[in-house]
C-alpha cells in the first residue's frame, strides 16, 4: 500500500468535523437563519428536547428543539405543519451531521398565537371545560361581589361606578392583580383561588380592558382557565374586547363584552326593581278589589236566598218531612214484620207435619229390637224374640209368640201376636 506524501495533510475524523463546524460557525449568514419546511418524524424522548425533520420536494434538514427555547415555541408541533424555523446550523459531532438548532419557531402564514390558542382551545374543549352543563346561574341578589382585575385599571372604575348606581348597597371586594403580561395569568387565577377559598363573594368578576390579542393572552392561560372552571364560585369573564373571545370568556360562567356589561348582569337594578314592584303593587290591588267586589255581590245573593231569609220555615218544613219519613218507616216496618211473621208459621206447620212425635200421636208405633234396630219386617224376627216397642206416650216391652208374613198394609197398624213381658 503506497504511503500518502508528506506534503498531503491528513485530517482525523475529529478535525475535520471540528473544521466543518468551525467553518459553519464563521458564516454569519448560518448564525441566524430562517428555513421553511415541513415537519416530519417528530420525536419527544424523556429528556423533554424535541427533534424532527424539515422537508421540502428536493431535501431533508434535521432539526433540534432544546427544552430550554420551548416557550418560544407557543404551539404544538406536528408532523405535516408547514412551519418557519429560526436558529443557526452546526454539526452534530457523534455523526457527523450538520442540523439546525431552532430556537423560535412560528407557522407559515398564520401566528403562533392564533395556532397556539386553536390547539389549546380544542384540548380543553374536549375535556368538557366548557360545557354548558357545568355552568352556574348567577344570584339574582348578591349581596357581596368580587372583582380580580388592576386596581389601576379603567375596568375596575366602569365597574364600581355602575354597580353603585345599579345597586348602592352591594359590598364589592377587590383583589388587585396584573392583567397582562408574564405576571398576569398567576396573579388572577391566585387573586380569584383567594375569593373562593374564603368564601368572600358570591359572584365573582375577573377582567381588564380591550387590547390587543397580545394584551389579553394572560386570559388564554391554560392554568386560569381551569382555575375559572374549578371554583366552587359563579364567575363573570369581563375582556372589554367584543370581538376576540378567550379561553376565559368560554369556562367562565357567563361572558360579558365589558367590563360594564358584567357590573349591569351581576347587580340588580334597583331603580328598575322599586318601580316594577310598585306597578306590581297597583295591579294587586286593582285585582284584589275587583275579587272582592264579586265577593260581596255573590254574598249578597247568598243572602238574599229563602234559606237565609226565612230560616224557621225551612226548619219546620224538614220537621215536618222528618215525621212523614217516619211514619212511612214504621209503617214499612210493620208490613215486614206481618210478612216474616206469616212466613214462620208456614214453617213452623211444615216441621211440625214433620216431628216424629206427630206420627205416633195418631197411633203409630215404633218396633225395635233389643240391639236398638227399626223393625220393619216381621221376616226379620223369630218367635220367643223380645222387643220394644214406642208409642207416643212411653214404651212396652213385648215377647213373639208367632210371625205371619205377608204384604204389608197400606193403612192401620200392623197386627201380630205378641204379649207384654214383665
Amino acid at each position: 500500500m503506497p504511503s500518502a506524501p508528506d506534503q498531503i495533510q491528513i485530517w482525523s475524523v475529529s478535525e475535520l468535523t471540528a473544521e466543518v463546524r468551525e467553518t459553519l460557525y464563521d458564516n454569519p449568514k448560518l448564525r441566524t437563519l430562517w428555513v421553511r419546511g415541513e415537519v416530519s418524524n417528530l420525536r419527544r424522548p424523556a429528556s423533554g428536547h424535541c427533534y424532527f425533520t424539515l422537508k421540502d420536494g428536493a431535501a431533508a434538514l434535521q432539526c433540534v428543539l432544546f427544552r430550554g427555547n420551548q416557550p418560544q415555541v407557543p404551539f404544538e408541533l406536528t408532523d405535516g405543519m408547514d412551519i418557519l424555523a429560526q436558529g443557526n446550523i452546526d454539526v452534530y459531532g457523534r455523526n457527523g451531521q450538520y442540523q439546525l438548532y431552532v430556537r423560535r419557531a412560528e407557522p407559515a402564514g398564520r401566528g403562533a398565537l392564533h395556532l397556539a390558542l386553536e390547539q389549546l382551545k380544542e384540548k380543553l374543549q374536549a375535556e368538557g371545560l366548557f360545557s354548558e352543563e357545568i355552568k352556574r346561574d348567577l344570584p339574582a341578589f348578591p349581596a357581596t361581589v368580587g372583582v380580580v382585575t388592576s386596581v389601576q385599571g379603567a375596568a375596575l372604575r366602569d365597574i364600581v361606578t355602575v354597580m353603585h348606581r345599579r345597586c348602592p348597597g352591594v359590598n364589592i371586594i377587590v383583589r388587585h392583580s396584573s392583567v397582562q403580561g408574564e405576571r398576569a395569568a398567576p396573579e388572577l387565577s391566585r387573586g380569584l383561588q383567594q375569593m373562593a377559598r374564603h368564601g368572600e363573594a358570591e359572584v365573582v368578576i375577573i377582567g381588564r380592558g380591550g387590547g390587543s390579542l397580545e394584551d389579553l393572552w394572560a386570559f388564554n392561560d391554560e392554568a386560569l382557565v381551569r382555575t375559572i372552571a374549578s371554583v366552587d364560585v359563579p364567575v363573570v369573564s369581563a375582556v372589554g374586547h367584543e370581538t376576540d373571545v378567550t379561553l376565559s370568556d368560554l369556562a367562565a360562567d357567563v361572558r360579558a363584552p365589558t367590563p360594564s356589561a358584567a357590573a349591569e348582569l351581576v347587580a340588580p337594578d334597583v331603580d328598575r326593581l322599586r318601580a316594577d314592584l310598585r306597578r306590581a303593587a297597583a295591579t294587586l290591588s286593582v285585582r284584589l278589589r275587583r275579587r272582592a267586589r264579586r265577593a260581596r255581590e255573590r254574598l249578597n245573593g247568598i243572602a238574599r236566598r229563602r234559606v237565609f231569609q226565612y230560616p224557621d220555615k225551612m226548619v219546620a218544613d224538614r220537621r215536618q218531612h222528618v215525621d212523614e219519613l217516619y211514619a212511612r218507616i214504621l209503617g214499612m216496618q210493620r208490613r215486614l214484620m206481618h210478612e216474616r211473621g206469616l212466613v214462620l208459621s208456614a214453617l213452623g206447620e211444615r216441621l211440625r207435619a214433620l216431628d216424629p212425635r206427630a206420627v205416633l200421636a195418631r197411633g203409630y208405633s215404633i218396633t225395635r229390637d233389643l240391639d236398638g234396630n227399626i223393625i220393619t219386617n216381621s221376616g226379620d224376627t223369630q218367635r220367643g224374640q223380645s222387643l220394644r216397642v214406642a208409642l207416643y206416650r212411653g214404651t212396652l216391652d213385648v215377647e213373639i209368640h208367632s210371625v205371619e208374613s205377608g204384604e204389608s198394609e197400606q193403612d192401620g197398624n200392623s197386627e201380630g201376636g205378641a204379649e207384654t213381658s214383665d
